[in-house]
């Protein structure tokens, strides 16, 4: 497995996860391939999704000759966080903050990011082991609000999810964001049922840019 030392320094320099929801799950190797051809690495696979485990670890395997990370999303306990490390989780997400799933991640060396939203749930989160915090969800408030929480909290990297798109994702990285996790704007259940795997790699593309730029120019 690649290492958390690996993945997270990936994850500063490219910035953006996608996150990943479907009903369909069948084709989430052929996304990650056409996300990773626009310069997205990071694909969070939600827990929500039918068998997630096992596609995971399908996805993991066939996915081996990239530097692609599959990771889990909406993550809720250390029990399914251990569960989906062991299908091959290169990251684990959660919606809000769990110490026995920090600790899981912690003790099998994955990368952890854990929900939080006030400045409390932040440095709870940060005190007990998150490497990354993910401010969920990211529309209340908007970049404005992590402009805020970055300023006692420099130390403290932050992942904005939810109302990042196209028009925000700039905002958000010149706030403070290490990185933004990105749904529907990027790779939406439209897309993946039709299929449509070059607009998919044209919005990773896009999406790349903008972050990147944003990062350039902070």
């Amino acid at each position: 497995m690649i290492s958390k030392h690996t993945v997270l320094a990936s994850l500063r320099e490219s910035g953006v996860v996608a996150v990943i929801r479907t009903e369909t799950p069948g084709d989430l190797v052929a996304v990650a391939r056409a996300l990773r051809k626009g310069g997205v690495k990071f694909v969070e696979i939600t827990l929500t999704v039918p068998g997630a485990v096992e596609i995971i670890h399908d996805a993991v395997e066939q996915l081996r000759d990239t530097d692609i990370c599959v990771g889990a999303g909406t993550v809720l306990d250390g029990e399914t966080a251990r569960t989906a490390i062991l299908a091959g989780a290169q990251f684990v997400v959660g919606p809000a903050f769990d110490l026995g799933l920090v600790k899981v991640c912690n003790t099998y060396g994955v990368a952890v990011m854990p929900g939080a939203f006030t400045p409390t749930e932040i440095v709870t989160a940060w005190k007990n082991g998150a490497d990354i915090v993910k401010i969920f969800p990211g529309d209340i408030g908007g970049p404005g609000y992590l402009k805020t929480i970055k300023g006692p909290l420099p130390q403290v990297e932050l992942m904005p999810t939810g109302d990042v798109d196209f028009d925000t994702a700039a905002a958000f990285i010149k706030a403070g964001a290490i990185a933004v996790g990105a749904g529907g704007s990027l790779v939406g259940k439209a897309l993946m049922a039709a299929k449509d795997y070059a607009r998919i790699t044209e919005n990773a593309r896009r999406f790349s840019e903008i972050v990147r730029e944003a990062k350039a120019t902070k």
